[in-house]
């Protein structure tokens, strides 16, 4: 296959399918891939934010929790609770063969009817805010369900690579498929943030650069890394809600 025709490949306009269809599709092979990008710099980045996050005996809600990646991680930290969210059924039907005694809720849109105002202490959301569409509207439901003091983590597709035209893609049955997003600038999330009380504790991003070359070597995709060379590929951040207490 050429330059040219690699390039296609990657960049060329994909239909783009809603996400809880997509990630239906996907849910099968999503945990077993080894070569994926994203999941290896997610693994890194989430980490480092969950690390400087009390844990023990809180509630969580994991919004877009897909098949629970990260649940291993949270368990260790002994929360008091943990409730997962994903507008994906397969996703949910992985997480819950993992993890049976999992507590977990199709998400419909961005309100979270099951949960009373003040009722979380961290929510967290990992590669899935992009594909929100009501982003002002998701924050004030995480705000009213958040208790004062509380934290939210979020990691992500990294708007200014899916402004270059990145995609969330992945094969199934021999084709090449991409998940909708939404473009939400990170100074706007931040922005919209700070409206609601919350300050960032920590901002962190990733660059695609000679570190992750491997990646693409194994794609044979090394045009595309060219291309992307030095632009984020994913951020993470660390936000938390105004002490009403303190």
């Amino acid at each position: 296959m050429s330059i040219i025709q690699r390039l296609k490949k990657y960049l060329y306009p994909l239909k783009e399918k809603e996400p809880g269809a997509a990630y239906d599709l996907w849910a099968s092979g999503y945990d077993d891939q080894p070569d994926n990008l994203m999941l290896y710099l997610d693994e890194g980045v989430f980490r480092g934010l969950l690390d400087e996050v009390v844990i023990k005996d809180k509630v969580v809600v994991d919004i877009g929790c897909g098949t629970g990646r990260h649940w291993e991680k949270i368990y260790e930290r002994k929360p008091a609770r943990l409730i997962g969210y994903d507008v994906s059924v397969g996703m949910l039907e992985r997480l819950n063969k993992k993890f049976p005694a999992a507590e977990t809720v199709q998400l419909n849109s961005f309100l979270l009817p099951e949960l009373a105002d003040a009722s979380c202490d961290v929510i967290i959301s990992t590669l899935a805010v992009a594909h929100m569409e009501f982003m002002g509207k998701t924050l004030e439901e995480w705000n009213r369900v958040l208790k004062s003091g509380g934290v939210v983590i979020i990691t992500d597709y990294h708007p200014e690579a899916l402004e270059k035209g990145g995609k969330r893609t992945f094969h199934h049955d021999g084709k090449l498929m991409a998940v909708k997003n939404y473009i939400h600038p990170v100074s706007a999330i931040q922005k919209m943030a700070k409206q609601l009380g919350w300050s960032t504790v920590r901002f962190t991003e990733r660059v695609i650069d000679e570190s992750v070359k491997a990646f693409y070597q194994q794609q044979n995709a090394l045009a595309l890394f060219e291309g992307f060379k030095g632009v984020p590929i994913i951020y993470g951040i660390h936000l938390k809600k105004a002490d009403d207490t303190a």
